[in-house]
């Protein structure tokens, strides 16, 4: 039987052409394909200049690397490409020389910090903490707006729940950076 609709078809893209499509909306790319996202709102931007304030000071003042924010694309995949969108990322200078300049991370950095946002599903966070860890990742730091926790994964499934009485601390590369969880989330 004739349709007059064609069957949609996608193609997926890479990396590259997700880059040049310029400003078309909070997203990731999730195997060649784009998968929009909400804007966050003022709780998460909050949470995350405070966080990632503190730790680029910190990374600053002890001439460590580099601290980015503002959801950074990083691959995760390639062919088809997997970009993920982090809140904040810390690269050491020891892995600096490894990163493009331009255009989304290729390099792992050591730790990603990322914020749930009111509509995230566990288990979609659950799936970007792993691959963060595929890729070479040494730590996520996960904050929590809505129990005012902040999660320390070491690994997938070697994870430290902090709660606003307990102080964040760095690890590696970040030792001597200490935070209390209560200032991470004070209005």
């Amino acid at each position: 039987m004739y349709s007059p609709v064609a069957p949609f078809e996608t193609r997926l893209i890479t990396g590259e052409e997700l880059l040049q499509m310029g400003d078309i909306g909070p997203c990731e790319l999730v195997e060649g394909r784009i998968v929009p996202m909400s804007p966050p709102g003022e709780e998460h931007g909050t949470i995350e200049f405070t966080l990632g304030g503190e730790l680029r000071n910190f990374v600053r003042q002890h001439k460590l690397g580099r601290v980015m924010g503002g959801e950074v694309g990083i691959y995760i995949y390639r062919d088809p490409d997997t970009v993920r969108g982090a809140d904040v990322v810390f690269i050491a200078k020891e892995r600096m020389d490894k990163r493009p300049g331009k255009g989304y991370l290729e390099v792992a950095p050591d730790l990603v910090v990322e914020i749930i946002s009111p509509n995230d599903l566990w288990s979609e966070v659950n799936e970007k903490i792993e691959e963060y860890f595929t890729i070479g990742v040494e730590r996520v730091w996960v904050g929590d707006p809505k129990t005012h926790t902040v999660r320390v994964y070491r690994t997938p499934t070697d994870v430290e729940r902090l709660n606003e009485k307990d102080v964040l601390y760095g690890e590696g590369v970040l030792v001597g950076f200490a935070l209390p969880v209560a200032e991470i989330f004070a209005d």
